[in-house]
């Protein structure tokens, strides 16, 4: 999708740590589950989901932190910023934390999830909200959804 203007560039806090985008995300996510709100000292976690073919570290050596549990989350090893999560059984795709994408940390979700354990006073604008995960076979419709909804931003 050349509207995106890729390729992008997302680097942690120090930028020690720098990573390429070169594939549009196929959907942008919040996740309330009390694992992501601790691992931010936040309400959720923000991130876009990009294409495993479309993702690369470009510098530095990201580290495995969290849990160190099926799902790899990576961190710079020297500020320690939460970078991006190869989520288990997913190898197609790379969770990049959004926010740290430059001149895209605005990606608001379209997609919420674990909301049963949501802080009761946090709200999102994303258009689509799950108690848990969606089904898995709901995301091609939300991957089509996702698409058409953010087809003219640059």
């Amino acid at each position: 999708m050349t509207e995106w203007n890729l390729p992008w560039k997302a680097a942690c806090r120090c930028r020690r740590v720098e990573l390429s985008i070169t594939e549009a995300p196929i959907v942008t996510m919040a996740c309330h589950c009390t694992g992501c709100q601790q691992m931010t000292a936040s309400a959720f976690s923000l991130s876009a989901t990009i294409p495993a073919t479309g993702f690369a570290v470009t510098k530095g050596e990201p580290v495995i932190g969290a849990l160190h549990g099926a799902s790899k989350h990576y961190f710079c090893d020297y500020c320690k910023s939460w970078m991006f999560t190869q989520p288990d059984g997913l190898a197609a795709f790379v969770n990049v934390r959004s926010p740290l994408i430059e001149g895209h940390a605005d990606l608001e979700p379209f997609v919420e999830t674990m909301t049963d354990q949501k802080m009761a006073w946090a709200t999102t604008p994303a258009k689509h909200s799950y108690a848990t995960y969606p089904a898995p076979e709901s995301y091609p419709q939300l991957m089509a959804e996702f698409a058409e909804a953010f087809r003219s931003r640059a």
